[in-house]
């Protein structure tokens, strides 16, 4: 293990003792849940948009899991902030393993790419691009 990849997961350990953006928004623009079915993961992410409905002004997320979802979480509503919808959408899972910093399983990936694609999805569906009721990695 290299002193680099040692820092990131502690700041992966930080993220999930002590996460950032935690709670649920009472005036959230939109709110989305998912799950990852496979390991019991559950992420709901609450985003509330800037007067020009695209700049992303605050997210905040609730929901239970394990270190690598939450952490994921976590990070992801801080980063999300100030960014507008298309870059949102744009986001892919590189950008969510560069983010976390270290490599991530294939059996984890599910785990790390929940939240952005619960944050996505909501996008989606508060610009009607989308229609479902909650997310799920299983799709």
């Amino acid at each position: 293990m290299t002193m680099g990849s040692d820092m990131y997961r502690q700041q992966i350990l930080d993220h999930y003792k002590n996460p950032r953006n935690h709670g649920e928004l009472d005036d959230a623009t939109f709110s989305h849940v998912g799950e990852n079915p496979s390991c019991g993961d559950t992420i709901r992410m609450d985003v509330r948009l800037a007067d020009d409905d695209e700049t992303i002004d605050y997210v905040a997320f609730s929901g239970d899991g394990c270190a690598i979802s939450q952490a994921s979480a976590s990070m992801l509503t801080s980063k999300l902030q100030g960014k507008t919808l298309d870059e949102l959408e744009s986001m892919d899972r590189d950008d969510v393993v560069d983010m976390l910093g270290v490599d991530i399983s294939p059996m984890r990936i599910k785990c790390a790419v929940l939240a952005e694609k619960v944050a996505q999805d909501g996008a989606k569906i508060y610009r009607e691009d989308l229609d479902i009721d909650a997310t799920t990695t299983e799709e």
